[in-house]
């Protein structure tokens, strides 16, 4: 736990008051597509289909991203977080009248679409007369055209039409979430909107020049990192453990740009991104002969088959869908009923009644897309288990990285070590500070193994921690601070391992070699301190 005090120089000193490392959510999924409403390039937490019905809008039929959401919620899914992002897309604008017709205070929304429902008011309560610049404002964000449901309102008190003003209207709603300024600021401050009858509030409704913008393109998905648009908006999000782009139309798959730029993310954010396989695979012989010249492999994806059948509503009638928002929402059912690092979490449970696969997939065909690294999604259970597997080149699935359950293990645990250390950039590096920050992720991980989750009851087979000189004595240290640790989950003694940096410019963590295969106890220092040297000089 961590106590934040202000300093007498105004900047921020962290104590630390206990040693203890939180567990991290282990299956909350980022969505990153099209939707009907909703502020854009901005990540957005949600607990339910709900939430996002009175955020984004719900169904759409252009929007893939709206039935993957929905999806993942029926089939257990708890958290997920949704960036919404538009192609072209224009906000409704209000036009709010003076006492001059040529001269008008025009506001445009934040958000682009038809269904962005805004309203403003202006009266002069509480403005004297010796003030003609300034006037009240009140905007408002409706649930339907024409109704009373409020979702947002924002209030701005004694603001100025004048730009040299401390109460600017410009500046004011530079602080929105509704609206802002456009063009120039009118020479005469709006005039009060009348009501519907003495002592009522009058509003001015939006103009209908929303525009809900073209299909998406995979530039779009992948945004801008300076303006923090599209995938990029992810960069300040919270922690996230999956990552889902939807097709970009019913007929058209995310291309391989857009899946690469997301895959980049994801191995910053310590997640995995699930995969669609494309539209033209159509049969499990399609599946198997692709793949051998399929330029996306990557322990850090997974890719389940074949698309699912559900009925549309908005349509009335079957539709296919991709499987991965529903795989998304089962494993997150999963972690309801054992932890990640069990070998029965790695497959998914049934499909909910209702969706069925397009395909059905005998055993021996399931076999051999596991070999590949797909996954099968079934309407019913299968009768031979088998540990889902992640997209990675080693077709043939003997390395670590190549099972899901095993993969999620050391990301989960590569997450919560570098959140639950941070506190250490704020305090002298030095030799206490690297013991205590060893004996606080030895205490985590000893805690982990204690519940099973690695491969050994032993300690010096199941992970080590290192945080001494070796990696932040000298030029080493200057400007940083350092921790090395390994974890042994499919294998005793056989380490993943992962060196964290906690620099003022950001912390990371990063996969690092330190063996294939300890032979013997007394190497591991040894091995440990080349993976050291290695690793630095990188």
């Amino acid at each position: 736990m961590v106590e934040l005090v202000a300093s007498s120089a105004n900047t921020i000193r962290l104590f630390r008051q206990e040693a203890h490392i939180a567990r991290l959510p282990a299956a909350v999924t980022a969505f990153v597509g099209r939707a009907l409403k909703g502020p854009i390039h901005t990540p957005v937490p949600i607990g339910s289909f709900a939430d996002f019905q009175r955020i984004f809008g719900g169904l759409w039929q252009p929007s893939m991203l709206s039935y993957a959401v929905e999806q993942f919620f029926e089939h257990g899914g708890r958290q997920a977080i949704i960036v919404r992002v538009t192609n072209s897309g224009r906000p409704p604008t209000i036009d709010l009248k003076t006492a001059e017709p040529r001269w008008a205070l025009r506001l445009i929304g934040t958000s682009p679409g038809t269904r962005e429902y805004l309203r403003a008011s202006v009266d002069y309560d509480g403005i004297g007369p010796a003030e003609p610049d300034r006037f009240n404002l009140v905007v408002q964000r409706l649930r339907a055209a024409g109704s009373e449901f409020i979702d947002e309102q924002e209030s701005y008190r004694r603001v100025s039409v004048l730009p040299r003003s401390d109460h600017f209207i410009a500046d004011a709603l530079a602080r929105s979430a509704l609206v802002r300024m456009t063009g120039e600021p009118p020479r005469y401050r709006p005039i009060p909107t009348p009501g519907l009858g003495p002592g009522s509030v009058g509003y001015v409704a939006a103009n209908p020049d929303g525009n809900d913008g073209d299909a998406l393109s995979d530039y779009d998905l992948i945004g801008d990192p300076a303006a923090g648009t599209g995938l990029a908006a992810l960069a300040d999000a919270e922690y996230f453990n999956f990552l889902y782009l939807p097709p970009l139309t019913r007929d058209r798959d995310v291309g391989l740009p857009a899946l690469l730029v997301a895959l980049r993310l994801c191995r910053q954010r310590q997640a995995m991104l699930l995969v669609d396989p494309p539209l033209a695979w159509d049969s499990v012989a399609t599946v198997l002969e692709r793949l051998r010249d399929w330029p996306f492999r990557s322990e850090d994806a997974l890719m389940f088959y074949p698309r699912l059948t559900a009925f549309d509503r908005l349509r009335g009638r079957p539709e296919s869908f991709a499987a991965s928002a529903a795989a998304a929402g089962l494993l997150s059912r999963c972690e309801e009923r054992v932890p990640l690092w069990s070998v029965t979490q790695s497959e998914p449970p049934s499909l909910r009644a209702g969706l069925r696969p397009v395909l059905e997939i005998n055993d021996a065909a399931r076999s051999q897309l596991l070999q590949c690294g797909v996954n099968v999604l079934q309407s019913r259970p299968s009768r031979q288990h088998a540990a889902a597997r992640t997209l990675m080149l080693d077709a043939g699935g003997t390395a670590a990285g190549a099972y899901l359950a095993v993969r999620r293990l050391v990301l989960f645990v590569q997450g919560c070590v570098l959140q639950g250390t941070r506190w250490m950039l704020f305090e002298h590096n030095s030799p206490p500070l690297w013991q205590r920050a060893e004996q606080q992720v030895r205490e985590f991980l000893g805690g982990l193994m204690a519940e099973g989750a690695f491969a050994s009851a032993v300690p010096e087979q199941s992970y080590f921690v290192i945080c001494d000189q070796r990696l932040n004595g000298g030029e080493a240290g200057a400007g940083a601070v350092r921790l090395l640790f390994g974890i042994a989950p499919l294998r005793p003694g056989e380490f993943q391992a992962c060196l964290v940096t906690h620099r003022a410019g950001g912390s990371h963590a990063r996969a690092v070699t330190v063996n294939r295969l300890l032979l013997a106890g007394q190497r591991i220092e040894e091995e440990i301190e080349t993976a050291i040297l290695r690793a630095l000089a990188v």
